[in-house]
C-alpha cells in the first residue's frame, strides 16, 4: 500500500456547516415540435456537438466541487478529500482538479454520537485524516449548533481505496467531549499532530475560551491520563458578561499544526463562516518550536492574547476564506480550504492554493484562484 505524503498535524446548520451537494449542469434540449424544421445534416451536426460538449460541461463541474472542512490525504496516485456532510463526505481525484463523490463514511449516524448529542442526524463537522502506524486515522465532530454539547469521535480504516478487500472503516467512539456548564471550550475541529518524539497530539476547538491541546495515549485512541495534560493554543478576548452557554464573540476555530523546518505552524481561522455573502472568515498564523506553544506572530504577540499572522481573507471574488488544512505533495505545500464564492452566491467552494515561505520562514500564497482548482 502506498502511504500518503500530506503532513499533519464553525456556526449554523447543514447550509452553515455543511457541504451542500454538487451543483448540476444541464445541457439544452431539442423542441420536439421543431424538429421537422431541422435538416437531417443539421441534426447531426448537433448531437455531435452535444456529444463533444457534454463530457467538457462535466469535467467543469467536477471542479467546482461545494464543501465544507476539507482536508486531504493522498494513497498511491489517488488523492481523498474528507469534509463536513452527511455521514462525513469523501471525494476522491487523480489530478486534485477533478473530483469523484465517494460513499460517505458513515452509512448510518454512530450509536454513541446520538447519546451524546439527541438532535445529531448524521451530520458530522470537519474532519482529521491522517496515516500513522499502518493505518488511517479520521477524526470528526458530532454538536448541537451555538452549544458546546459536543463530542470528537475517531475511526481507522486500512485503506482509503473502496475497491480494496481490506476497506472498513471502523468506529472507536468518543476521544473528547465538553458539556454545556462543565467546560469552557468546545469539542469539534479535531487536528492530530505528532511531536519530534512521536507523541500524539489533539488539537481543537471553536470559539468560547479558544483553541485547545490535549495529550494522547499511543494508540491515539483516548486521552493520556497519566496525568492528563492540555494546553490552551489561542484565545481572544470575549465579553466578561456573557453567560458561560455561549459561545462568545471571540470568534476563532479550526486549529491546524504543521511542522516545517525548526517550527510547528498554528493555523486558525478567525471571524465567521457559514454566512455566504456575510462570511468574514480569514486565515491567520503563529509558530513556536514546541508543539504546546506558545504559538507567536511576526510581531511576537502570543496567540493565546489574540495575536495571529494574517495568512490570507476574503476578497471581491471570496467573500470569506478558511479552515484550511496544509499538504505536501512531491515537495510543494499546499493550502486546502473552502472559500465563499461571489460568483455563485456565497455557495462554499473548494480552494487549493500552493504554500511558499519567505526569507524568515512564514507561510504565504502565492497564487490567487478565480475558480475553484483553476491552479494547481
Amino acid at each position: 500500500m502506498g502511504k500518503f505524503s500530506c503532513v499533519k498535524g464553525k456556526g449554523l446548520e447543514a447550509p452553515d456547516r455543511g457541504g451542500t451537494t454538487l451543483p448540476v449542469v444541464s445541457v439544452s434540449g431539442f423542441d420536439i415540435s421543431s424538429l421537422a424544421k431541422i435538416s437531417i445534416q443539421k441534426l447531426l451536426a448537433t448531437f455531435i456537438l452535444w456529444l463533444v460538449i457534454t463530457p467538457v460541461t462535466s469535467a467543469q463541474n467536477k471542479q467546482q466541487i461545494s464543501v465544507h472542512d476539507p482536508v486531504m490525504i493522498r494513497q498511491d496516485s489517488t488523492y481523498y478529500l474528507f469534509c463536513t456532510g452527511r455521514g462525513i463526505a469523501v471525494w476522491s481525484s487523480e489530478d486534485m482538479v477533478n473530483w469523484e463523490r465517494e460513499d460517505a463514511v458513515f452509512a448510518n449516524p454512530p450509536a454513541w454520537a446520538t447519546e451524546v448529542v439527541p438532535d445529531f442526524k448524521n451530520h458530522i463537522w470537519a474532519p482529521d485524516i491522517s496515516y500513522h502506524n499502518g493505518q488511517y486515522y479520521l477524526y470528526y465532530s458530532v454538536s448541537a449548533f451555538g452549544k458546546n454539547t459536543s463530542a470528537i469521535g475517531v475511526a481507522t480504516n486500512k485503506t482509503l481505496h473502496p475497491s480494496d478487500p481490506d476497506f472498513k472503516w471502523v468506529d472507536h467512539g468518543i476521544v473528547v467531549q465538553s458539556v454545556p456548564g462543565r467546560d469552557m471550550w468546545n469539542a469539534i475541529d479535531p487536528n492530530l499532530v505528532l511531536d519530534e518524539q512521536g507523541q500524539p497530539w489533539l488539537a481543537f476547538g471553536s470559539f468560547w475560551e479558544g483553541l485547545k491541546l490535549v495529550k494522547l495515549k499511543q494508540k491515539m485512541l483516548s486521552i493520556a491520563d497519566d496525568p492528563q495534560e492540555w494546553h490552551t493554543l489561542v484565545k481572544r478576548d470575549r465579553s466578561d458578561t456573557l453567560d458561560a452557554r455561549d459561545p462568545g464573540n471571540g470568534a476563532v476555530e479550526a486549529p491546524f499544526i504543521y511542522k516545517k523546518g525548526n517550527y510547528y505552524y498554528l493555523f486558525a481561522s478567525f471571524d465567521y463562516c457559514c454566512r455566504g455573502p456575510e462570511s468574514t472568515y480569514k486565515m491567520v498564523v503563529g509558530r513556536s518550536d514546541k508543539v504546546t506553544g506558545p504559538y507567536v506572530d511576526k510581531e511576537g504577540k502570543k496567540m493565546t492574547r489574540g495575536g495571529g499572522t494574517l495568512l490570507l481573507e476574503g476578497d471581491k471574488n471570496w467573500y470569506g476564506v478558511g479552515h484550511n488544512a496544509v499538504c505536501n505533495f512531491n515537495g510543494q505545500d499546499y493550502l486546502i480550504f473552502h472559500a465563499y464564492d461571489a460568483a455563485d452566491k456565497g455557495k462554499p467552494k473548494l480552494r487549493i492554493e500552493k504554500l511558499s515561505w519567505d526569507k524568515n520562514g512564514w507561510p504565504i500564497v502565492t497564487t490567487k484562484q478565480t475558480a475553484a482548482g483553476s491552479k494547481k
